[in-house]
């Protein structure tokens, strides 16, 4: 039984190891377009709607729930598109992925909740935060994904840099700040999986 154990274990930590040297080809272009589209709706309408009040916790709020109605569209079609491209490895696919990109997410769930909580003054900042976060996450994904996926972490780098200097001056809330970035950061991420998995593929 020891041994078998010891076995089990051996196989176990040899795919998750092929599973992280692996190109994920999980993530499909369409949950993501649809996110993209979603961040740029939702930023039309919270510009409609909040007017010139300056309540963050509805903005927080509004964002955070665009965030999980995004992750749940990436994630279904990324558990059903991982089953038929990865197979076997799928589970293991999937983990390595998460594990790349949770970091970033928890420090961004967990700033916002200090920054709401002990430095309420400063709430302008956390836009332009979340997004160098996200560049964090998108960077850890990296090596796993199309080369290209490079140029999205930059793109949420200087537009979460670029935040930070456009609401320094007013620290006014924007919705912009978030849909611009985020959507267009999404349609991006979505013309690389479609056309470097593509690229990848012909290569092969």
């Amino acid at each position: 039984m020891p041994d078998l154990n010891q076995a089990l274990a051996e196989i176990k930590q040899i795919r998750s190891q092929v599973a992280r040297d692996t190109q994920f080809r999980g993530y499909g272009p369409a949950s993501i377009t649809a996110s993209g589209t979603l961040a740029l709706l939702v930023a039309a309408g919270e510009t409609h709607w909040m007017r010139n009040r300056a309540d963050f916790t509805v903005f927080a709020a509004v964002w955070f729930a665009t965030a999980l109605a995004s992750f749940a569209m990436v994630a279904v079609q990324t558990a059903v598109r991982a089953r038929r491209v990865h197979s076997g490895l799928a589970l293991e696919m999937i983990q390595s992925a998460v594990e790349q990109f949770l970091p970033a997410l928890m420090v961004g769930v967990l700033l916002t909740a200090v920054v709401m909580g002990a430095a309420p003054r400063e709430e302008w900042m956390l836009p332009g935060l979340w997004q160098l976060l996200f560049s964090l996450g998108v960077f850890a994904s990296c090596r796993f994904l199309p080369r290209q996926t490079f140029a999205v972490g930059v793109w949420y780098l200087v537009t979460g840099l670029t935040t930070l200097v456009l609401q320094s001056g007013s620290q006014a809330l924007l919705p912009w700040t978030m849909g611009i970035p985020f959507g267009i950061g999404q349609l991006l991420v979505a013309a690389i999986m479609r056309y470097g998995f593509e690229n990848a593929i012909e290569q092969a």
